[in-house]
């Protein structure tokens, strides 16, 4: 573990007031992080793939879970299973993989009559490596109060869906202080490719919440296009493998584009978690003074699915919300 008693800068949150990290030698400190211990709060989909990865590449994982019929999945991948949170309190870093800015707050503040959280729970030193998509309004409350107790925040959220995080193929968004970053690199670099943005985590959710709107407004327009060739007795196929050999041979049109031509809507990023992150990014926006109308009209599209149904598909099936919207549906 590196020493940090040198190396304690403050953090700058989101409205440019400074706090600075304890020294090593201030009050309250009496013992270090276990090094090379980590934490995993909580596993999904994503979080088990990406557990597992860290546990396959020679690092101590402690996962925390809610449910206890997954402990065994979760034990069977090299990763120790755990239902108490405190177990995780001596860790060097502890991950967070969690589905929005409620969910992160109750693991960094713990929740009325249950255990401490994170930033009562960790050790002066430990980091706190949050890898969920949030707002940077709870990214910078976050990375406030870990500093404030002398931890460690890092915001890391990542592109990708879950046999990207299986095949090590994420892309980590990464912003913190730099020696926290750099320690984290070590856990990062083993579940794809890492950016370093700057000092701000908020940054990196903010910029995390921007791709997510161009990768969803891709899929709608994908979604659209794909409805008109099918009302028009066409097979949808060629198209898009000549557009994304061509003209459009980015990840998204590549992987997705298949995806709404198979109508394969099997769950990724759920619907309501896809309208999770369109409302914050609109509310960035908003907050900036930007009109974002495109993503006005995905999310009124995620709230039809949802309102029909559709809630457990992956946010592809803005494809079937489009084709229902044509009358393709109707006529089959």
């Amino acid at each position: 573990m590196l020493d940090r008693q040198s190396h304690s800068p403050a953090i700058t949150t989101e409205t440019g007031s400074e706090v600075p990290r304890l020294e090593d030698g201030d009050a309250l400190i009496d013992r270090s992080p276990t090094p090379g211990k980590i934490g995993f709060v909580v596993l999904g989909h994503m979080g088990t793939a990406m557990a597992a990865n860290l546990a396959a590449a020679g690092c101590h994982v402690i996962g925390y879970l809610r449910r206890r019929e997954l402990m065994d999945k979760v034990d069977g991948l090299g990763v120790t299973s755990t239902m108490d949170i405190s177990e995780l309190f001596d860790c060097e870093i502890v991950v967070s993989m969690l589905p929005d800015d409620d969910a992160v707050r109750g693991i960094v503040f713990g929740r009325e009559d249950g255990p401490d959280g994170l930033a009562a729970g960790l050790l002066p030193g430990a980091i706190h490596l949050s890898m969920s998509t949030i707002s940077t309004a709870a990214a910078a409350e976050f990375a406030s109060e870990h500093a404030r107790r002398g931890q460690g925040y890092v915001a890391a959220p990542v592109f990708g869906n879950p046999d990207a995080a299986k095949a090590r193929q994420l892309f980590v968004v990464a912003a913190g202080a730099p020696i926290d970053v750099e320690r984290c690199r070590l856990l990062t670099d083993n579940l794809g490719q890492t950016f370093v943005l700057g000092d701000d985590p908020a940054q990196a959710n903010l910029i995390k919440l921007l791709g997510n709107m161009m990768t969803a407004t891709a899929l709608e327009v994908l979604g659209e296009i794909v409805a008109v060739l099918r009302k028009r007795g066409l097979d949808p196929q060629p198209f898009v493998s000549i557009l994304t050999a061509t003209m459009f041979g980015g990840r998204v049109h590549r992987i997705y584009g298949s995806k709404i031509v198979d109508e394969s809507y099997a769950p990724g990023l759920t619907m309501p978690l896809a309208l999770k992150d369109v409302s914050l990014a609109l509310a960035e926006a908003e907050k900036a003074g930007v009109p974002m109308p495109s993503v006005s009209v995905v999310r009124d599209r995620l709230i039809t699915g949802i309102a029909r149904g559709h809630a457990d598909l992956d946010w592809t099936a803005l494809g079937l919300i489009a084709a229902e919207e044509s009358g393709i549906g109707a006529l089959a």
